[in-house]
């Protein structure tokens, strides 16, 4: 019998792994190394607990995704689909999208997670749908800045309309980025090139 861990594929994926999680610990410890350099980095034990549930849950997300598809594509889908869920609640929790972190108007963000979850879940996690399931969070991005920016939800002045405008952007982008991916994870899969997503 085989051990899973001889296979080369896994043990190239089982590298992988390791260094995720390796970076993960060590996004957890730079914190906590900071505090002992400067008076700037103050966290109490609620702000390791969050973050290092944040961690988790991304890296549990990564590991499934993985897991569910031998799609170089599909993978690379899933994680920027990942990444912008770990950044849009990592940004609000810590300056906040919509005025301060402290403001009520930045959990409309909590809607653009809910269109990607629940439009993948729609989905059952198949490429295709899975695009479709990120576009529909591009446009709901587009909609909570859009939104933010008309009810003067914004930091006061040019600089909360350029922040506004600079994260609809870049989140936007990471959104039709993972969708793009999981559309050519469709095509793979409809061309044979894999099992079916």
């Amino acid at each position: 019998m085989t051990m899973i861990s001889d296979q080369p594929g896994n043990q190239r994926g089982s590298r992988w792994r390791v260094a995720g999680w390796g970076m993960a610990a060590l996004l957890l410890v730079l914190p906590f190394l900071a505090m002992r350099v400067t008076d700037e980095v103050v966290w109490g034990a609620g702000d390791f607990i969050a973050f290092a549930t944040m961690l988790g849950s991304a890296g549990g997300m990564v590991e499934l995704a993985a897991r569910s598809s031998g799609s170089g594509f599909y993978r690379a889908g899933a994680g920027a689909a990942v990444a912008a869920c770990f950044l849009l609640v990592w940004v609000n929790l810590a300056v906040g999208f919509l005025g301060s972190e402290d403001s009520d108007a930045n959990l409309m963000f909590a809607g653009v997670i809910a269109v990607a979850v629940g439009g993948s879940i729609v989905a059952h996690f198949k490429a295709a749908g899975m695009s479709k399931a990120m576009i529909a969070a591009a446009v709901a991005q587009a909609l909570v800045g859009t939104i933010g920016l008309a009810a003067g939800l914004a930091a006061p002045g040019p600089d909360g309309v350029y922040e506004v405008l600079l994260g609809t952007t870049l989140f936007g982008g990471l959104w039709l980025l993972s969708a793009a991916l999981f559309s050519q994870a469709a095509k793979q899969a409809d061309n044979g090139s894999h099992q079916p997503e």
